[in-house]
This record gives C-alpha cells, structure tokens and sequence, in this order.
C-alpha cells in the first residue's frame, strides 16, 4: 500500500475509534502530578492501534508517540503521533480534538495528516504538493494587518506553576490583535490558520507530535512558520509562530520583544 494512502486510511480509522469512545472515558490520569495533564484510556487505545498498523505495514520504520517511548529511532523514516490532541477537551465533551500523524524522512517532513472525527474533517499534506480538506486544496487568508486579523495561542499544561512562561506573550498580542482565541488542539490550530479560520497562531513549549502534521499542512497551504526570532523552525523546537505570512512581521516583532523582556 502506497504511504499516502495508508496514512489517510489510518487517520480516519483512528478518529473512528476517538469517536466511538467519546462520552465514554473509563479512566482518567493526570501526566507527572500536573492537574491539567490528562490522559485517558483512549489516547493509549488509539496510540496502540497506531502504531500496531504501522509496525505491519513499514515494520523498519522509527515511531515516535505522545505516550510511549520512541522505538527504531535511528530508522532514516519516522512517524510521529498524537493520538488525541486535545484530550482536556475530548474528557470534557467538547467537540474539539484531534488525531494527528506526521511522517518524516532523513529529518524532512514529507507528509502529514490532522483528522477530526467529530465534524469529519481530514486535512492532508504532501510536500510540494500543496495542502487539503476533505480532498480539496486550501490556502492562508488574505488579511495584511494584524489589527484585522484573528489568532489563535494555547498555553503549557503548567500554566498554574508558571504563568510567566506564556501570559505575557497572550497579553503584548492581544492588545494588537482582532481577536485572540485558545480552542486547546495546537494541530487543529495550524490546520484553522492553513484554511483561514485563523489569520496566525502562536504557542510555547510545544513537542514533536504537537506540530509534525499541522506544520506541513500550513507551510503547503502557504503560511509561514518561525521561531520567535523569525528564524527557521523546527518542530523538536518549543516556540512557535505561525501565519498567513502577510502579518508575520507584526507578530513576531511583539513576540520577540517579549521574549527579549523576559530575557529568554
């Protein structure tokens, strides 16, 4: 089976199985004593299934998931999964999460997936071939000014501990901004700046299985996406701006002022 193909594949049976348990968590359990840290029982459910499908079908490749350690990690091709990105949501019942995977070779990405099985939307990417929703192409917004425009941010799971890591970056930008709004899927967020829900998005300490599929699906869609600086991101970074690239300037002014600030 072609790659394409399976990921697709494998994205809408595993938001299947999101939405067949959703309203149904049987356990609940907080990450390293964090109360706003959850796992359930559904993310191992559907991370196993994940990656039982792809150690049948590409069984050299390296597979590097949200709730597990990383396996095969000097393998040239490596998946990388969030099974349920949005999981404080999913235990609460609200309708927005997501399943993401992303695939990399020699340390590019090369394709991507975000599925969200409640409204049945599959974003998809392949490099170079550009970015879709439900099979047909999308594309960033055409907002110039960041007073015009809506962005979207979410906050680390210690925010009770340490506000000063991201607030003061929630408060520069909102005083700029249109609006400002935290739905708490940072894939689903890349994908709503890749189809022009949202005009940018911005976050700190984000991991891999955070941002592999989103980032891809944006860049093809013809966003931008930097570090705080401006400089090129990677998605083993833990600060991202992300946007339309007609407002990015304006971001990442506010953002790098406030970084220079705190003396990050």
């Amino acid at each position: 089976m072609k790659l394409e193909t399976f990921l697709r594949e494998l994205l809408l049976k595993a938001g299947a199985r999101l939405r067949k348990h959703y309203g149904k968590i049987k356990s609940i359990q907080y990450k390293e004593g964090a109360a706003t840290n959850l796992v359930t029982n559904v993310d191992r459910d559907v991370e196993n299934f994940i990656k039982r499908q792809i150690r049948s079908n590409f069984p050299n490749d390296s597979i590097l998931a949200e709730e597990s350690p990383i396996e095969n990690e000097n393998a040239p091709r490596r998946w990388i999964i969030d099974p349920l990105d949005g999981t404080t949501n999913y235990a609460h019942g609200l309708s927005l999460f997501s399943v993401s995977i992303g695939v990399e070779q020699a340390g590019d990405l090369v394709a991507g997936g975000v599925y969200d099985p409640i409204h049945r939307e599959l974003f998809f990417a392949r490099r170079g071939k550009g970015a879709t929703l439900n099979g047909r192409r999308i594309g960033v917004s055409k907002v110039k000014r960041l007073d015009q425009s809506l962005l979207v941010t979410g906050f680390p799971y210690d925010i009770h501990e340490h506000p000063e890591k991201s607030l003061p970056y929630f408060s520069a930008v909102i005083r700029r901004a249109q609006g400002l709004r935290r739905l708490g899927s940072a894939a689903l967020d890349l994908c709503y700046v890749a189809m022009s829900r949202f005009d940018g998005f911005f976050e700190v300490y984000l991991n891999p299985w955070d941002t592999s599929a989103g980032s891809l699906i944006l860049k093809e869609a013809g966003g931008m996406i930097t570090n705080f600086d401006g400089d090129t991101y990677s998605i083993y970074q833990r600060e991202l701006a992300a946007s339309n690239g007609r407002i990015h300037k304006e971001m990442i002014e506010i953002l790098k002022a406030v970084k220079g600030h705190k003396g990050a």
